[in-house]
């Protein structure tokens, strides 16, 4: 599933207590199984945790934040701190918040594990089994949020908070069931997960907006060039088309002929690149007698409005190269006669 590699962790808060009782990670785990569909927006932020549990001794947690999809948060799980993987990854929280989160997250963590462990036969889960969790908050126009905490085990959907309450999954059947109704129970847990969802994800989204506006609203034109890829048979021809060295993430591709979209066209992931920019990848298998005329469209929002339009087999491709061997030639050729020249003075004299 494609959101599978972005499930992320519930926030907690430092001043509730909710540490102290066991049943307070065990709430925490409920609310940390399930998934939602992976959405794309420009301004969103969540935290993914991955958690694998091999037996009832051994379990190991992952976790990450994401800017859309825009990594700028890991985790150290030996040493339970935070890595920042961009200068501006703190946003507007001072040195002293971002401490106490820190340690938040990894009280809870730890905590996270042994109730799962101490809970795992009572829910009849059989190791080994993974938990995968996301929670966020997304910027809508207008400047309002919507929040989302949502869960799953084993990569199939679990449960989700919907309007303050646990909705389980249909997959998640009666064992779902029974993790809301345990929820229920703690409404002061509610609140503080609420609290955190509705307030300081949104604080935190539009701090780090801002804070790393320079690199998040770069533009990079993208280069663009044709090539053929591995034979897909007889009397075929697999036409690629390469964008590379963009920046925003956002790129629209696609083989064309005159003005109608070629509905073969595969597009290929979007892939990061060394210097933050992206590189994409899109083919078009046709008939080697239908290749000429097509074209490769490319839309960039570092483009403007002027398209990359790049044409398979175009004659002037053919002329550009001749001429590219034509010109080098042509110059020896009018150096060599010079020298000829210079020289033939002082052959006649001798």
């Amino acid at each position: 599933m494609t959101w599978g590699r972005q499930m992320s962790q519930a926030l907690c808060s430092s001043d509730s207590g909710l540490f102290s009782t066991p049943s307070c990670v065990f709430f925490l785990l409920i609310l940390i199984m399930s998934l939602p569909t992976a959405f794309q927006g420009p301004t969103s932020y969540h935290v993914i945790q991955i958690s694998q549990f091999a037996n009832s001794t051994w379990a190991q947690n992952q976790g990450s934040g994401w800017l859309d999809d825009l990594q700028i948060h890991g985790w150290d799980s030996e040493s339970g701190t935070a890595i920042f993987l961009k200068p501006w990854s703190k946003g507007n929280f001072s040195e002293e918040e971002v401490i106490e989160l820190e340690e938040l997250f990894r009280v809870y963590l730890v905590g996270f594990i042994r109730e799962v462990q101490d809970h795992a036969s009572e829910f009849h889960m059989e190791y080994p089994f993974l938990i995968q969790g996301i929670a966020g908050c997304e910027l809508h126009p207008g400047k309002t949020t919507v929040s989302f905490l949502r869960g799953a085990l084993g990569g199939l959907d679990f449960l989700s908070i919907k309007n303050d309450s646990c909705a389980p999954a249909p997959e998640g059947g009666s064992r779902a069931q029974q993790f809301c109704a345990l929820i229920s129970q703690y409404q002061g847990i509610c609140d503080t997960i609420a609290k955190l969802l509705l307030e300081t994800c949104p604080q935190y989204l539009l701090g780090v907006l801002d804070a790393g506006k320079a690199e998040l609203q770069r533009q990079v034109k993208p280069e663009a060039w044709l090539s053929s890829g591995p034979t897909p048979g007889p009397g075929r021809l697999l036409l690629v088309c390469h964008i590379s060295g963009f920046h925003p993430k956002p790129v629209w591709a696609m083989w064309m002929r005159g003005e109608q979209e070629q509905p073969g066209t595969r597009r290929g992931d979007v892939l990061p690149q060394a210097d933050g920019t992206w590189y994409l990848r899109v083919t078009l298998d046709v008939a080697a007698g239908e290749a000429a005329g097509l074209s490769c469209r490319v839309r960039h929002s570092s483009l403007g409005d002027q398209d990359i339009v790049l044409y398979w087999g175009r004659p002037t491709s053919i002329v550009l190269i001749i001429l590219a061997i034509a010109v080098p030639s042509l110059i020896l050729l009018i150096c060599l006669a010079l020298w000829h020249f210079r020289r033939w003075p002082y052959q006649n004299i001798s």
